[in-house]
């Protein structure tokens, strides 16, 4: 088991938050109705969907291989994605002159797919699982001598993210409870780290799909687990695990993990594009979505509520499919 001391502290976080300011934007809090017919209460979106590769991993990428020493750069990255993460590696490896190859699943979606691709980057594809690239991954790695850039269970990786938490904090001085997604866990490690560490009363909940609950499965067993399969519309949460590291985070600092089913990502989907113009994809929904089930014990009587919209890269076929279901 890890120890207190392992765990990302503030001090790593604002270090980050200081490094990642040439590539990521500060995205806007913008506040929105209550999505729950005749209930009130202060609600803001984090739009993370608004970042340079629309999503908000580009912070923990660039805040790792800014870290890289010149040879390590030279030689290249490497990771492992569903598409997001691949995505911002390519963008922060761009920036920063590093070779980058991208291992996706033979069902990423093609607007991630591309976006990598558009960014630089080689991209190869190897199974459907995250267990899948990743082993594809360490085996290029070690072929070609390249430096992993892993997803999510890395204290770089955590600590950029966790600038979402610190932007959050700087922007809704009184949030009274933030809501982000769950997928490996960087996220919501980061962001509850972050907060908890800065404001502690301030009350953190993970949400992840109905067909993907291995951070709340693992919380009920005391230890990560493994799934036997995922499977939901969020293709960006579909990890059958989650880190080491960021289960130890999210035990540490996460309040509540729920669930929620793929209509409620849909329903959500719609509720942001017509109360906020907002683009998002399936797995950026999730937080809006357990808001409208009333998951997560959110009072918003305890003050404002901040709901992170993590990414907003969609297939416009899908989001069209999406936004016009009845």
């Amino acid at each position: 088991m890890l120890m207190t001391s392992t765990l990302v502290t503030l001090a790593e976080i604002e270090a980050a938050y200081a490094r990642i300011r040439p590539v990521a934007r500060v995205t806007p809090l913008i506040e929105v109705p209550w999505p729950v017919e005749g209930a009130a209460g202060t609600l803001f979106l984090k739009c993370e969907s608004l970042q340079p590769m629309g999503a908000f991993k580009i912070r923990g990428a660039y805040n790792m291989v800014s870290q890289l020493s010149p040879e390590e750069r030279r030689r290249g990255v490497i990771t492992y994605s569903s598409g997001n993460h691949g995505q911002a590696v390519a963008l922060a490896a761009r920036q920063l002159g590093a070779p980058a190859v991208i291992v996706m699943p033979t069902t990423a979606p093609k607007v991630k797919v591309e976006g990598a691709r558009g960014y630089g980057a080689e991209v190869t594809f190897a199974g459907t699982t995250s267990l899948d690239r990743k082993a594809r991954a360490e085996e290029i790695a070690r072929e070609r001598q390249l430096t992993m850039v892993p997803p999510f269970d890395h204290p770089m990786i955590i600590a950029g993210q966790g600038t979402t938490g610190l932007e959050i904090l700087e922007q809704c001085p009184d949030v009274a409870t933030v809501l982000v997604e769950v997928g490996g866990g960087g996220l919501s490690s980061g962001v509850s780290a972050a907060i908890k560490q800065r404001a502690p009363h301030v009350r953190v909940v993970g949400v992840e799909p109905d067909g993907a609950p291995k951070m709340k499965r693992s919380l009920e067993a005391g230890r990560p687990v493994t799934l036997d399969k995922t499977g939901s519309i969020a293709d960006g949460l579909l990890t059958i695990r989650p880190g080491e590291l960021t289960f130890e985070h999210v035990r540490a600092f996460v309040d509540d993990v729920v669930t929620v089913p793929d209509e409620a990502m849909i329903r959500a989907i719609r509720w942001l594009y017509g109360n906020a113009r907002l683009v998002v994809e399936p797995s950026g929904s999730v937080t809006i979505a357990a808001l409208t089930l009333g998951l997560g014990g959110v009072d918003p009587s305890r003050g404002p509520v901040v709901a992170i919209v993590s990414g907003g890269n969609v297939e416009p076929s899908k989001f069209a499919e999406y936004i016009t279901q009845s």
